[in-house]
């Protein structure tokens, strides 16, 4: 029976090590880092404390309403345009209707210098690109929008995005009416649900910063979990609402009947 050897037999132990060493720095260049939200309260609860860079995630609208399906669009790509710039390299975006807003995009952070858009006719021709985009390896990150995506499916896209290293982001629309795209069976490393919340009242007449529910329905390796989180800002940053000793004083008086 023939032996396998790391080194020849002549190779002193520091040559060995060395060589080990050397291999497992090697790996670890290839393997994708986790991307922090920089939110303690947040990353401390994820079991990668972070976003895995070489995973499925997906992510859906707390409800089927145009203002909760704009803050799940908008979670998504603020993540996406921290992954372009840690990396440089750009997004690729995948749908099958083309309504996204540009200029919504790019105040997260997400330029349009920075997107390279795809359009599939189907759900399955979304999934097909994003699959190729995963396995290309060159991307920051890939995003898709689908209705429907089986565990099969799921499970492809976390194989493209492993072998790849690059992060994959389902954005899964409502079908019907009451029932939650991610009811259905997956294989992604974690699963979002994203509403919007109130804002803050101002003390004077205005629009406040917008606030998200951020709810982690599932993830590997960890607990569910949710949080009222201020939406990104122009780096596709979020942000924890101020503690309520760090707000501004309500409007007292005449003031507050102006208001």
């Amino acid at each position: 029976m023939s032996r396998f050897r790391l080194m020849p037999e002549a190779s002193t132990r520091t040559e060995i090590l060395a060589h080990l060493r050397e291999a497992i720095a090697d790996v670890r260049s290839r393997e994708a880092a986790a991307l922090p939200f920089e939110i303690a309260q947040l990353d401390d609860r994820l079991a990668d404390r972070g976003l895995d860079g070489a995973a499925l995630h997906e992510i859906a609208p707390a409800a089927p309403a145009l203002s909760d399906e704009a803050a799940a669009t908008l979670f998504v790509a603020g993540i996406a345009a921290r992954m372009a710039a840690m990396t440089d390299a750009r997004v690729l975006w995948v749908v099958s209707r083309f309504d996204l807003y540009a200029p919504g995009l790019e105040q997260v952070g997400l330029s349009p210098e920075r997107l390279i858009f795809a359009e599939g006719r189907e759900d399955r021709d979304v999934l097909a690109l994003m699959e190729d985009g995963l396995r290309h390896g060159a991307l920051a990150a890939v995003i898709g929008e689908v209705r429907r995506a089986d565990m099969t499916a799921s499970r492809r896209l976390q194989l493209a995005a492993d072998a790849g290293k690059t992060p994959a982001f389902l954005s899964r629309r409502w079908r019907r009416q009451g029932v939650c795209p991610l009811t259905e069976l997956s294989a992604a490393s974690t699963r979002w649900r994203i509403g919007c919340a109130p804002s803050a009242r101002l003390p004077a007449s205005g629009v406040g910063r917008p606030r998200w529910t951020v709810e982690l329905v599932r993830q590997r390796g960890g607990n569910p979990f949710s949080l009222l989180l201020e939406a990104c800002d122009d780096t596709g940053r979020l942000a924890l609402p101020a503690a309520a000793q760090h707000r501004a004083a309500p409007a007292v008086g005449a003031a507050a009947r102006a208001a």
